[in-house]
């Protein structure tokens, strides 16, 4: 596959996004599957998350056979496996992540303009068909919800992979309690790839290029350049604008869209891939609910074949029966440590 590093993609207040974009060898139009989000499309799966990779991998050697696992990235699919079945691959890291200069402020507005713009960049690229497909874990699922909600023309489908919705009751406050998860999230996952970071943060196991972009900053540099992220969620209490601006607007999410939920994540994600299927306006629209860890069975031969098929459908416009696939698919926990 051919691959371009850290391609720009300027936004509408003038600053300067960077993606990767893994696309095939041959010349021509494909699909792209995009992802935008805090986590650094430069740092290894197994850099960022040793003991998680090791893990997965050890339970589901799937994951690893069939690809050099080179270019694995926490959360987004693994592009030595899609591109050689038609795909562009594009990731794109968010404002201040990663090698994407400019305030980190995870799920604000200004990232969901952001990812709006990124997807209809994407569109009209010489190597895209035009139709733009979603797909990631967790944080790239999120804010697929709120960016569906602005109806970027090229988005043409999407895959919510455990992904919450609504920012005050599947996230910052439970049964109206607060939730200190976030916090803690924001130090240990984001924080450390802030671009900026520079010759403070890792390097790129692909390309030897720092992960965290070529300038260094001092540590009250970098703390100007970031949110308050925790302290903003203790300072709204009660659902106001604050959250509503962080959430879908259910009746204005209309694209097509498969939302797979994870049963064991009950204090985060399912209620908004559950939530989502139920009440988002689109017309054609699947859930699908699994058992097994936060993020292997994304990865794994089931995740990615189930992807796949709903991809083919909207994006290539393949008629694999996809438009026959039952509207939920539950997995089914029995006595013994047995699933159907």
């Amino acid at each position: 596959m051919r691959i371009d590093w850290a391609v720009p993609i300027k936004v509408d207040d003038g600053l300067v996004l960077r993606a990767d974009v893994y696309r095939p060898d041959a010349d021509g139009k494909y699909p792209v599957i995009l992802s935008y989000g805090p986590y650094s499309k430069s740092l290894a799966f197994q850099d960022g998350y040793p003991s998680a990779w090791q893990r997965m991998v050890a339970e589901h050697p799937d994951v690893a056979y069939g690809s050099t696992n080179k270019y694995q990235n926490w959360e987004v699919v693994d592009p030595e496996k899609w591109v050689p079945d038609g795909y562009v691959c594009v990731r794109v890291d968010s404002r201040g992540a990663g090698r994407s200069p400019g305030f980190l402020d995870p799920f604000s507005p200004r990232e969901t303009k952001d990812f709006y713009q990124c997807i209809e960049w994407a569109g009209v690229q010489p190597w895209s068909n035009g139709k733009v497909g979603l797909n990631g874990v967790s944080y790239y699922g999120t804010n697929q919800w709120h960016v569906a909600t602005l109806q970027p023309p090229h988005l043409a489908a999407m895959c919510v992979w455990e992904g919450s919705a609504d920012w005050y009751r599947d996230m910052t406050h439970h049964g109206g309690i607060v939730n200190t998860f976030f916090a803690n999230w924001y130090d240990m996952q984001v924080k450390t790839v802030q671009y900026g970071l520079g010759e403070r943060g890792p390097r790129s196991r692909a390309t030897g290029a720092l992960v965290c972009g070529d300038e260094t900053l001092s540590e009250p540099e970098l703390a100007k350049n970031r949110c308050d992220f925790g302290g903003n969620i203790l300072a709204h209490p009660l659902d106001d604008a604050y959250h509503r601006a962080r959430s879908p607007v259910w009746e204005k999410v209309t694209v097509p869209f498969l939302s797979a939920a994870n049963w064991g994540g009950q204090g985060l994600h399912p209620r908004g891939n559950f939530e989502g299927y139920v009440r988002a306006a689109s017309k054609q629209k699947w859930l699908e609910a699994h058992g097994g860890s936060h993020w292997a069975p994304f990865y794994t031969d089931y995740g990615v074949k189930l992807q796949e098929r709903f991809f083919d459908y909207f994006l290539k416009g393949e008629r694999n029966g996809w438009d026959q696939q039952p509207r939920v698919m539950l997995q089914v926990r029995l006595p013994g440590e047995k699933c159907v």
